[in-house]
């Protein structure tokens, strides 16, 4: 059980302040013209003390004068213009379950050319069925799957889980596995009952074990990658013995998802460890028309930096171990909520509720961001650059350029208020009953919700007020 700052809550809480603390390249930049820019207005202050005393005015106009100098050119408004910005966007961000790590990423963002989506789980469900399973003439379908799965119980991946679960649902209880080993992407190894037994890709079982595949699980491996679906081959004494076939379902949301993604002028690919035959079909359901398939985790890494390589500016969307190195390489990094800690860490953004179409509402909440912050910097830069010479030719009361200084300051915190009304661009259907978790629960985040239901207000997508900092989660609860 996790506890105090282990838990999901204070991990996303330390990401937001995080964020929100942190500075942009474009604060930077505006701290340094900052740094430039008060010595040049005190010089400028002087200044223009000394020519009204030049030209015979009194000390009392030529003090007015550069007193005014000093208030309007105050850079209150280039102080707030950045951290006003980001902590409302990043606040409305979490609202909306979008957790941007820093401040960096905002300009990572506006350079995004190519997004590169990992299939299983972030495209798909990741929830995959076992269809059927095909054995050799002569060998028991329920032999075949207690191995089989036995075997996959040991592992982790997807696929593996679902035919450890097919297995124990069909048959009970599993035979412990000794001597476990696993070729990440490929396929795995142990001993069940004495046995040697092996699950995987047909290339890994013909080239790593030597062994041949029969040709009716060859015609079956046809048929279902025709299909979109994916072959797992089991084999011990050294023959391959039988074809287990998974499906996994593509996400409702998915080819909305992409259709955003290009509406925003990126373009979308497909990259995955499966077969390319299932990879096109997934694609061509998602409106996705590059694939890139049949990759080893290892080498999605490579993949990403051959995309740089060539120009393109890439963001990478995962949610698994395996997508961690990739994400941690791309541009910017989006990590479903859903995946793994692993995911998350490497990422620069967490789409908490694991809908892919988040990803576009994180990429234009992130572009407003930045186009806020620069809006902030212009205005407050012009209005100094404007109002400086009126003050010096003594035309401003130090009083109406107090009031002026303060107005700047109001009008950037309110360009930034804008920020909160940014709506992503397909919302909840209002009047759908949602749970959420009471504040006083003890239990862990990813526990059991209490019995209270609310139907959420049409402008207000969760209960934020009766839960506070409420979270967004993909299994339909709000939690806090």
């Amino acid at each position: 059980m996790s506890v105090g700052a282990d838990t999901k809550l204070a991990q996303i809480a330390a990401l937001v302040e995080r964020a929100q603390t942190g500075k942009a390249a474009v604060q930077r930049l505006a701290d340094r013209v900052s740094a430039v820019f008060v010595p040049v207005v005190i010089a400028l202050a002087v200044g223009t003390f000394g020519v009204w005393m030049l030209t015979g005015a009194s000390a009392s106009t030529a003090l007015t004068a550069a007193i005014a100098v000093v208030i309007i050119a105050c850079p209150c408004a280039l102080g707030l213009a950045t951290p006003t910005a980001l902590m409302v966007g990043t606040g409305r961000g979490a609202q909306l379950g979008l957790l941007i790590s820093g401040p960096e990423v905002l300009e990572s963002t506006r350079r995004i050319d190519t997004v590169v989506l990992d299939k299983t789980g972030t495209v798909t469900e990741g929830r995959m069925r076992l269809v059927k399973v095909v054995p050799t003439a002569g060998e028991d379908e329920a032999e075949v799957l207690r191995l089989a799965g036995a075997l996959e119980d040991a592992s982790e991946h997807p696929i593996a889980a679902t035919i450890a679960q097919a297995a124990r649902e069909r048959l009970g209880s599993l035979p412990p596995v000794t001597g476990f080993a696993n070729t990440q992407g490929r396929g795995v190894s142990g001993t069940v009952e004495g046995r040697t037994v092996h699950a995987g890709r047909a290339s890994w079982l013909e080239e790593r074990q030597a062994l041949r595949l029969p040709a009716e699980l060859a015609r079956t491996r046809d048929a279902a990658e025709a299909e979109g679906r994916t072959v797992v081959f089991a084999a011990w004494d050294g023959q391959v013995r039988a074809a287990l076939v998974v499906a996994d379902t593509v996400k409702a949301t998915s080819a909305e998802a992409v259709a955003d993604l290009k509406r925003l002028g990126l373009t979308p690919l497909l990259l995955t460890g499966d077969n390319t035959a299932a990879a096109r079909a997934v694609a061509a359901e998602v409106g996705i028309d590059r694939v890139i398939a049949e990759v080893h985790p290892e080498d999605k890494v490579a993949e990403v930096r051959r995309l740089q390589e060539h120009g393109c500016v890439v963001a990478m969307v995962g949610d698994g171990v395996n997508d961690a190195a990739a994400l941690a390489q791309a541009d910017l990094g989006l990590a479903m909520g859903t995946g793994t800690d692993a995911a998350i860490a490497a990422s620069d953004l967490t789409l908490v509720r694991g809908d892919l179409r988040a990803a576009g509402d994180a990429i234009r909440l992130a572009r407003r961001t930045l186009r806020t912050i620069k809006a902030n910097l212009f205005w407050a830069f012009a209005y100094n650059v404007a109002a400086l010479p009126l003050a010096a030719l003594g035309m401003l009361n130090p009083m109406i350029a107090g009031a002026a200084m303060a107005s700047s300051s109001v009008f950037v915190v309110t360009n930034s208020l804008r920020l909160r009304r940014f709506q992503p661009l397909h919302r909840r259907p209002a009047g759908s009953v949602l749970s959420w978790r009471c504040p006083q629960a003890t239990a862990p985040l990813g526990g059991p919700p209490c019995r209270t239901s609310i139907s959420p207000h049409p402008r207000r997508p969760g209960p934020e007020s009766f839960c506070p900092g409420a979270i967004w989660r993909s299994a339909g609860r709000w939690w806090c």
